[in-house]
């Protein structure tokens, strides 16, 4: 890591996970495994991972839930000083239940110490090159929306990401359709699935997303296991993910983002920051945790340092 290197503010939610350990049903469950998770807390982690320098900005309840996720942000090297405490709330958490191809989640989230972030702590932004947001942040509460707002229109000299994470538990397509097309068009670079876009603006292209979006924003366009599409300033770029056998496709999206940003924040191109996030997502689906396995992660850090393609 050397002082050119972005350094990158994740904001948003923490969230514990509770999964049987074997891929049990939940109803039938003995033992439930224990680990950390939350879109731009996975996304921090993934980060660090590659080598880049990520804080994490967001808040959790002032008890052994929330010690565990700050304790899991410092073991991965994640700068934590943005990290509150709240002793009102407590921290949110979700049972994760694995079935062949997909996984079901049931969240327990309602008054928790996340959805009360609604302002940031004094020196968050302290050295910040880029700072990356989800769509899950302002659905929470309407300080968290405010939020995220003020970080997209804030920015300065600062890049910013959004991810799309459109959540049908949280809010309606109806309600949350104008609202995160709104926020993400403020972005630098704003990743969205297909499946979502077809849900929240009935679009059923890529090409048809790329309309939705000012020619400023770079734009990455998931399509599950078949192709991501980077629509940048010069033009576009399209990689095919390698298979891979799937056991947990959770947190996926948000290692394919890291992995993304990674490549790009150092100079890569549309083509190799496609590469780097179908990399980093591939170890994660191969894995029954939000995460994947460190060692495998850290050892694609190289692959960003390969000579940027074209665009």
């Amino acid at each position: 890591m050397s002082a050119a290197d972005p350094m990158i503010l994740c904001i948003g939610e923490a969230l514990i996970t509770l999964s049987p350990a074997d891929g049990e049903p939940l109803e039938s469950a003995g033992t439930l495994q224990v680990s950390a998770g939350g879109a731009e807390f996975n996304v921090a982690v993934q980060l660090a991972r590659l080598g880049l320098a990520a804080r994490f900005a967001g808040m959790v309840g002032a008890d052994p839930w929330g010690r565990k996720l700050l304790a899991v942000l410092d073991s991965e090297g994640v700068d934590t000083s943005s990290l509150l405490a709240d002793p009102r709330r407590p921290t949110g958490c979700y049972l994760k239940e694995l079935k062949p191809e997909e996984a079901t989640v049931y969240y327990y989230r309602a008054r928790s110490a996340a959805s009360a972030f609604g302002q940031l702590p004094d020196g968050a932004h302290e050295g910040v090159t880029h700072v990356h947001l989800s769509g899950i942040t302002p659905a929470l509460s309407a300080a968290c929306a405010r939020l995220v707002r003020a970080e997209l229109d804030q920015a300065g000299s600062r890049t910013t990401s959004f991810d799309i994470n459109y959540r049908p538990g949280l809010w309606s397509p109806q309600r949350a359709g104008s609202v995160l097309l709104d926020l993400a068009s403020r972005a630098s670079y704003v990743f969205v699935g297909l499946d979502e876009a077809r849900q929240l603006w009935g679009c059923t292209t890529a090409g048809e997303i790329r309309q939705l979006f000012p020619r400023s924003a770079e734009l990455v366009v998931k399509d599950g296991p078949r192709q991501a599409v980077a629509f940048g300033a010069a033009g576009s770029a399209i990689a095919l993910p390698d298979a891979v056998e799937v056991v947990d496709v959770i947190g996926a999206g948000d290692a394919f983002a890291a992995g993304y940003l990674a490549s790009r924040l150092r100079g890569g191109g549309l083509e190799s920051g496609l590469r780097a996030g179908h990399a980093v997502a591939a170890a994660v689906i191969a894995s029954s945790t939000d995460h994947g396995c460190r060692a495998q992660i850290a050892v694609l850090a190289p692959m960003l340092a390969e000579a940027p393609d074209a665009g």
